[in-house]
Formats: structure tokens, C-alpha cells, sequence
């Protein structure tokens, strides 16, 4: 995982059809490499994410993922997906979408869909923050940094293996947390190249589904900032919890290939599990989408903290 290019995202939701056996459609999707024990959780939710944009007619998009994570997948194997068709109205659908491995269900969505009809408009306003020009690329920060429990192979993949190009804002937390303990941070996110065309979905579903992947990789990064936990240190185990995500509006053609601003807080910390909240920004400030995740964290605080 050295090259820098998006295409462990287009694989991951490259989606296989399959014979349904609990619902009505079903599509089988691969897990991408990660240094980790188990898989990367936004690929469960961008395949899930892309199988049920695959089971709704082009006249409504995806504005709504509720997601649980019950059992951790084996990296490299296929998930199994089937989709329940639960509502198809004029105006909305929803899905419901469940992950098998192993014949053993581990995630759940409901996704709800839109078809669009006038009403008023409002963006968020954007935090104003250094651009990404000033900040220096994952790879370039641990160039000449080791420590913890970083190895040759989370170093590649925190810096090229993750399809994306993340810039922190104060600054990362893969070895300490740098910047300080405030409950908050931003990361600039964009493809290592232009998104490549994926087989069964449109450009605008596969930057919907684009935002589901990248969403998960540092959505909890403010909760380990404020209890002052890095990404390296040792004993730390985290998972993914629960998940939603809401698209307030269509990316713009070429929006999923250039920066994007990731706005993140921490909300709550307690009895090893920590809330966060996300927006995405545009450069010129539209907000895109919002996200909420809970994960386990578990780890030694460092201090006696709590």
C-alpha cells in the first residue's frame, strides 16, 4: 500500500450480484487491506451505502444512513449484503440493508432516500481554518517520525493506503496528540486521484458513496484528542458502534475529486465509548453532509485521566 491512488475506495464498493437468500436483492462486496485485525468499518458502510443506491430508481438519492456494527469482518473476504425494500413512495424509499459473513450478520442500516421537491435552503457556515496548502500531508508528517505502536505497515497506510489524502487541522493524532486536548479538529480530505467510474452506480452515487468510506477514519479522532489517547499508543482498541450520516445536498460534479473540510467534535465520552460529529465543507462552504458515530475506546488513560 505505497502508491497513492482511490482505487482500495472503488474496489471496496464494486459490488458483485448474488442469489438473495433473506430478502429481495443481494450483492456481495470484498473488504479492503488495513494493518488492523479486523476490516475498516466505512467499507461496511459505503457497500451498504451502494447496495441499496442500487436497488432505487434514478429519480431519488440517498439523504439518510442509520448504521449498527455488531460483529468485526475478516479483511480480504466477502460481505454479503441483502436488501429489503421496505418503502417505495413518491417522494421517499427506504431500505433496510444487512452484511453477512461467514453465514453470521454483522451490520445493519436503514437507508431513506428522496426524491426532492421545493422548500427554502440553508447552509451551516464553515469554520474558518488554514487551507490544505499550509498543512502537510499524512506522509509527510511521519516521514521522519516512529514511535508507539506504529509499524512499516499502519506508517504506509496512514500515509497512502486509505485512498484519500488527509490533512489535520491543528494536527494529527497518529502518535500523540498533537495540538492539544481540545474537544475538536478538522482534517481537509481528498482523493489521492480522480474517482474512477464504479459499475452499477452513477457519478453522484458513487460520491455518496464516497463520503460514507472516508466519513469513518477520523470521526473519532476529537473524543481520542480530549482524553489525550493517540492512534499509537499502546493497548488502545477501538470499534465502531453505531453510525448515521445525512447528505443535505448533491455534491457538485467534481466535488468528491477536490478538497473537502471535515469539521469534527467531540460530544460525549463515557463508560468506554465516546460520540463524535462531522460536517463536510466544500472549499467555498457548503455543507454537504453531517455524521455521528459512537465507538468503543478502549485504553489506559494516559494521567489517570477520565
Amino acid at each position: 500500500m505505497t502508491d497513492t491512488t482511490s482505487e482500495f475506495f472503488s474496489a471496496a464498493v464494486t459490488l458483485a450480484p448474488a442469489e438473495p437468500e433473506h430478502f429481495d436483492l443481494a450483492f456481495t462486496a470484498v473488504t479492503q487491506p488495513c494493518p488492523w485485525p479486523k476490516a475498516y468499518g466505512g467499507d461496511l458502510v459505503a457497500q451498504a451505502a451502494a447496495a441499496a443506491m442500487r436497488s432505487v430508481d434514478d429519480g431519488k438519492s440517498l439523504h439518510s444512513v442509520h448504521s449498527y456494527f455488531m460483529r468485526p469482518a475478516e479483511i480480504g473476504e466477502a460481505v454479503r449484503y441483502e436488501v429489503e425494500l421496505l418503502r417505495d413512495g413518491r417522494g421517499y424509499a427506504t431500505r433496510q440493508v444487512r452484511g453477512y459473513q461467514n453465514g453470521k450478520p454483522l451490520y445493519v442500516c436503514l437507508a431513506n432516500f428522496a426524491a426532492g421537491e421545493p422548500g427554502g435552503s440553508w447552509t451551516a457556515p464553515a469554520p474558518d481554518l488554514p487551507g490544505p496548502e499550509e498543512l502537510p500531508a499524512s506522509a509527510d508528517y511521519l516521514a521522519d517520525r516512529s514511535g508507539g505502536t506504529m509499524t512499516d505497515g499502519s506508517r504506509a497506510y496512514w500515509s497512502s493506503g486509505r485512498s484519500f489524502d488527509m490533512r489535520h487541522v491543528p494536527g494529527p493524532v497518529y502518535l500523540e496528540v498533537d495540538g492539544g486536548r481540545a474537544p475538536h479538529q478538522a482534517v481537509w480530505v481528498r482523493p489521492f486521484d480522480a474517482l474512477r467510474p464504479v459499475d452499477g452506480l452513477t457519478d453522484p452515487q458513487r460520491d455518496a458513496a464516497a463520503l460514507a468510506y472516508v466519513c469513518d477514519y477520523t470521526i473519532l479522532e476529537p473524543v481520542l484528542r480530549v482524553l489525550g489517547l493517540a492512534w499509537a499508543g499502546p493497548g488502545l482498541v477501538t470499534a465502531s458502534l453505531d453510525h448515521a450520516m445525512w447528505l443535505h445536498r448533491a455534491p457538485r460534479p467534481g466535488d468528491l475529486d477536490g478538497w473537502l473540510l471535515y469539521a469534527q467534535q467531540a460530544v460525549a465520552a463515557e463508560s468506554g465509548r465516546g460520540l463524535a460529529e462531522g460536517r463536510f465543507f466544500t472549499p467555498d462552504g457548503v455543507h454537504l453532509a453531517t455524521v455521528l458515530q459512537e465507538g468503543m475506546i478502549r485504553a489506559a488513560l494516559p494521567g489517570g485521566a477520565g
